[in-house]
């Protein structure tokens, strides 16, 4: 495999170009910032997408009253303390300090529900994705439009709450997501980049506005409850990658960056979900390519050929940052239980006097996977901690099962626990395939790639395709979004795929793993149990409630 510079200090370019120490201090240098489930990362990048220096801030979302949120306060104390971080990265990398960047963008977490009122005052706490409180909305969404609504969009939650009678609802003046309300709160302009908006209604692909006979149908619904309803009204104008989407104000700025290093007035490309941003990283833009993250939660991205023949309840459609639909198998649960069990074995390792950093500890664990059974030596694991629409949970109940028959050593029991991560999104990936649609490769991101080869393999064998993994995989999200903010400055009317070719991937080379047939035959194997004990999950729900 030849090493791709993204992500490592280069002390010169190629061709003469500045030293980055220049490219920082020169304003030239563009920034990302994403919101994701567990960690708000920063990526500062040169022109042509090498990594100048980084930031992160973890934060973790929290349970209140039956729904998962996070307090607004925690974005903007959360954001500043990223930046912070990236500001001393900088000073440690290049001795320089940063004031000024050419471009920069947000990015976040899909979906959810963020409601204000005229005077921008946040009505309800913030309903995030990982909600599964909007059935009986998304499913009437889903028959009167004729395409899939899934719980976590954000029309699903605001019609649940209209058949709720919130009480709130009457005050909503303006819905948007999470990478929309920080952009909103830095250049005073309520839009979003068309992927992310098209997790908060269909997006039409002609226009790569919403869908307007949608929107009149949705209207038409709710107007005897909410008469005088315009749902357009309340969202968020749709802009494309490329566009402008405003400038950082002194208030922006100063919510950015407390310590006033960082100046106002650099422009800033559309706000975009954590699904664009992943697209993006692994250069997955075009027909027949798709991309795999794994982080809180586990989501594949596979751009169409051509429209979908039925509405399948697994499959979302959404857009690329530029508009293009995409299909997109969303399942709420991700490593976070593979990350818990990674915890135990370090308590345990620390305690015999032998303590381990995380990553090691991740890294051991994973490897011990590859020497297990190709089906897992008979042990099933569910990493249900929330409800999982695709398999009909409304609640999750993370568990462990095996027969006594099943070989339970520790390389079977972490086989079982990678399998376990992927086991939802191969169901959703099947249906896909019964559709026809082709995927020429599947591009790896999130940090369970960080150990070669084993999450890699794993996928492959879940998803029958190839799966390729970048230098870029561990920290896709803010790369990917600060690659969008240098297509503002830098791409001049190409058009991303080209732009992202031609001046980000041009040359660079990534490790691909094909199926192995063993491993194909282990996990059939596996997802057969897998489906079946399911039935294990909604007697756990129902009869294992929360203390």
């Amino acid at each position: 495999m030849t090493e791709s510079t993204h992500g490592e200090h280069q002390s010169t370019s190629a061709g003469g170009a500045p030293r980055p120490a220049d490219v920082v201090a020169g304003g030239s240098a563009c920034l990302g910032i994403e919101f994701g489930s567990t960690r708000i990362k920063a990526s500062l990048v040169a022109p042509d997408g090498t990594t100048l220096a980084e930031g992160s801030h973890a934060w973790e979302n929290e349970l209140v009253d039956r729904m998962w949120t996070y307090p607004l306060e925690a974005v903007w104390s959360g954001i500043a303390a990223c930046v912070a971080d990236l500001h001393a990265d900088v000073e440690r990398r290049h001795g320089v300090t940063l004031t000024e960047v050419a471009a920069l963008g947000v990015s976040a977490m899909m979906h959810g529900y963020l409601a204000f009122d005229a005077d921008g005052e946040l009505l309800v706490p913030f309903r995030t994705w990982r909600n599964t409180t909007t059935g009986p909305a998304a499913a009437e969404l889903s028959e009167l439009f004729g395409f899939n609504i899934p719980l976590r969009w954000s029309v699903a939650h605001y019609y649940q709450a209209i058949l709720d009678d919130e009480p709130h609802v009457p005050r909503v003046a303006f819905l948007t997501t999470l990478a929309g309300y920080v952009h909103w709160r830095l250049t005073g302009r309520r839009v979003l980049g068309v992927g992310d908006a098209s997790g908060m209604f269909p997006i039409d692909p002609a226009t790569r506005g919403y869908d307007a006979g949608m929107l009149a149908a949705f209207d038409e619904l709710v107007a005897a409850r909410r008469p005088g309803t315009h749902l357009v009204d309340l969202l968020p104008e749709v802009l494309v990658a490329g566009q402008e989407a405003g400038r950082l104000t002194e208030e922006g700025a100063a919510l950015l960056d407390p310590s006033g290093r960082l100046r106002p007035g650099a422009p800033l490309c559309p706000p975009e979900g954590d699904a664009g941003t992943g697209m993006v990283a692994t250069n997955a833009v075009a027909p027949r390519t798709g991309n795999v993250s794994v982080g809180t939660s586990v989501f594949a991205m596979v751009v169409l050929e051509r429209p979908l023949a039925r509405v399948h309840h697994e499959l979302d459609v959404v857009t690329t940052p530029s508009g293009d639909p995409v299909a997109m198998v969303h399942c709420n649960n991700g490593a976070s239980e593979l990350g818990a069990w990674a915890e135990v074995f370090g308590r345990f390792a620390a305690a015999l006097g032998h303590p381990a950093e995380p990553d090691a500890v991740f890294g051991a664990l994973l490897r011990e996977a590859l020497e297990g059974e190709p089906d897992g030596g008979g042990i099933l694991a569910y990493n249900y901690l929330a409800g999982e629409p695709i398999t009909g949970l409304p609640e999750g109940r993370p568990a462990v099962v095996r027969t006594p028959g099943s070989r339970l050593t520790l390389a079977n029991l972490m086989r079982a626990q990678v399998y376990g991560v992927f086991g939802t999104l191969s169901l959703g990936m099947r249906v896909l395939a019964a559709e026809g649609v082709r995927i020429d490769v599947l591009a790896g991101h999130g940090g369970i790639f960080r150990t070669a080869g084993v999450a890699q393999r794993m996928l492959a064998a879940a998803t029958g395709a190839p799966v390729s993994v970048a230098r870029t995989a561990s920290e896709g999200g803010p790369w990917g979004m600060a690659v969008l903010a240098t297509y503002l400055v830098h791409g001049q009317g190409e058009d991303l795929g080209t732009y992202l070719a031609r001046r980000v991937f041009a040359g660079a080379e990534v490790d691909v793993v094909e199926p192995d047939p063993a491993d194909l035959a282990g996990y059939a194997r596996f997802l057969e149990r897998y489906e079946a004990g399911l039935e294990i999950e909604r007697a756990a729900v129902a009869s294992v409630g929360e203390r």
